[in-house]
């Protein structure tokens, strides 16, 4: 059975309203045969990232980068990850108060030097997430999923 692996950092109210949503989506019931692990970024492992057939990755915009835990959670992966998960899917979202900006261009560079490939556009949102963004949220987690459906 594929895996999808979410790994998340969580710390407001506005990153867990699109967290839930990704879940949900990925969860979905016309989503079948896809395992969906979470894991909280100062958790998750190289193992969790090898065991998993793609990964969804959720961050706050802090200070114009992605969090601190998310990018531990790079920095612990990266080389044992960096051949045996090349060409893996992704998607990402991203939530700040005004600019997301240069979150996103981390992820991208450090998912560019893995070897991922993008399977859905990115979710932006700055300010109050609203019901179009959480709908794009739950999306997001449905497309990556349903990409890992056999």
């Amino acid at each position: 059975m594929p895996t999808l692996l979410i790994v998340h950092h969580t710390p407001s109210p506005h990153c867990q309203a699109m967290f839930e949503a990704v879940v949900s989506g990925a969860t979905a019931p016309e989503i079948e045969g896809v395992q969906v692990v979470r894991r909280a970024a100062l958790s998750a492992t190289a193992s969790d990232v090898l065991a998993a057939d793609g990964c969804l990755l959720g961050t706050p915009a802090n200070l114009g980068y992605m969090s601190g835990a998310l990018k531990h959670f790079f920095d612990q992966v990266y080389y044992p990850c960096l051949d045996a998960t090349r060409g893996r899917p992704f998607g990402c979202y991203v939530h700040g108060g005004n600019d997301v900006t240069g979150a996103l261009r981390a992820i991208d560079a450090i998912t560019t030097g893995l070897g991922w490939r993008r399977a859905a556009e990115p979710v932006a949102v700055t300010g109050e997430p609203s019901k179009a963004d959480i709908e794009a949220c739950w999306e997001l987690g449905a497309t990556v999923a349903a990409g890992l459906m056999e």
